[in-house]
């Protein structure tokens, strides 16, 4: 055999031994795809029926790698490491309370890229849908399940900058009533009216179907605002506040806050401010926090952080205490029912 035949040969094997493996990973991949085994030794995922509030079960946005990623899923609150549920429903951001889920997802068509918005029932099946003006950021249901609102970016990608513009709208979903901007609402700065071009409105969390708390951000600066949807009025009540989340018994907020002397880039910590005194408390979670916290209970807050897989979701007791600890590899936008 010449130089040239070994050659021949040798690429032949090469070639051979490349198709096998591929072979190989292929089906790996398909065997792991029907078992519902995330990559990379993830969560175990399998496809069922997912039920919004179910007793036991917390529900969010599946992060982890494989055919399940960005579905809604549920867990078992005693084994949050367990098998997961994946509905088949994706979704870029989401919540549920009251037996109602709000999902807002990516519509690709060609080369174009939209968003909607979808109502859901607590069979995950979609009541109505609505087209978004921009990309998603935020989503919340009242405790009841009757009102939902949507927050938009409409310009810009990032809330630490100061180019950016929001849309947030707000819809019941008895009367199917909707109130696509906030922005429209009266806004009252330390109690007297104010209006300002650069006004944007994001971040509800809900009190009930009427009250409502969100940020209003104005000439660089943000404030705590307690909305009316009977008397569409917004009225600021404190200072430097942004994606507020209401806690159970209505008397606290958790929220992001600028802090002196961070970073750009990282510039929020986890705190707590109770709406009795307008005292606010520091968090044990010292990390940069770029999310819209949700209360596990009356004394716990859950949030997101970057993980392997995306996103991780963290706790941290809402009194300052204790310290922070990761809950949930690969998941993103927890719900635990009642008033988030």
């Amino acid at each position: 055999m010449n130089r040239k035949h070994r050659l021949l040969v040798l690429l032949a094997a090469v070639l051979l031994l490349t198709g096998v493996a591929v072979g190989a990973t292929l089906h790996a991949a398909g065997r792991a795809a029907e078992k519902g085994h995330a990559q990379a030794g993830g969560p175990l995922v399998r496809p069922g029926k997912v039920t919004l509030g179910a007793p036991g079960r917390s529900v969010f946005r599946n992060m982890a790698w494989g055919p399940h990623r960005d579905e809604i899923t549920s867990v078992a609150d005693a084994d949050p490491s367990g098998p997961r549920t994946a509905s088949g429903v994706r979704c870029l951001r989401f919540h549920a309370a009251g037996g109602t889920g709000i999902c807002l997802q990516a519509v690709h068509s060609g080369l174009r890229e939209a968003y909607r918005a979808l109502v859901l029932d607590a069979h995950l099946r979609e009541l109505r849908r609505y087209d978004l003006a921009g990309i998603p950021t935020r989503a919340r249901v009242s405790p009841d399940g009757h009102t939902v609102a949507w927050t938009v970016f409409v310009s810009g990608d990032s809330y630490a900058g100061t180019a950016f513009s929001t849309r947030t709208s707000v819809l019941h979903t008895r009367t199917w009533s909707l109130d696509r901007d906030l922005e429209t609402y009266r806004f009252f700065l330390d109690d007297r009216p104010h209006q300002a071009a650069d006004l944007n409105v994001w971040g509800v969390t809900f009190a009930d179907d009427t009250r409502f708390y969100a940020t209003v951000a104005t000439a660089g600066k943000t404030y705590l605002v307690r909305g009316d949807r009977a008397n569409r009025t917004l009225r600021s009540l404190h200072p430097n506040v942004e994606c507020p989340s209401l806690s159970p018994d209505g008397t606290r907020i958790a929220y992001k806050k600028r802090v002196q002397g961070a970073s750009s880039d990282a510039p929020w910590r986890l705190y707590v401010l109770d709406l009795r005194t307008l005292r606010e408390n520091a968090t044990a979670e010292r990390r940069n926090i770029d999310d819209q916290a949700v209360w596990r209970d009356g004394h716990t807050l859950v949030y997101s952080m970057p993980g392997n897989y995306g996103s991780d979701l963290w706790s941290v007791p809402a009194d300052g205490s204790g310290s922070p600890r990761r809950t949930m590899a690969a998941a993103l936008a927890p719900a635990f029912g009642g008033r988030l």
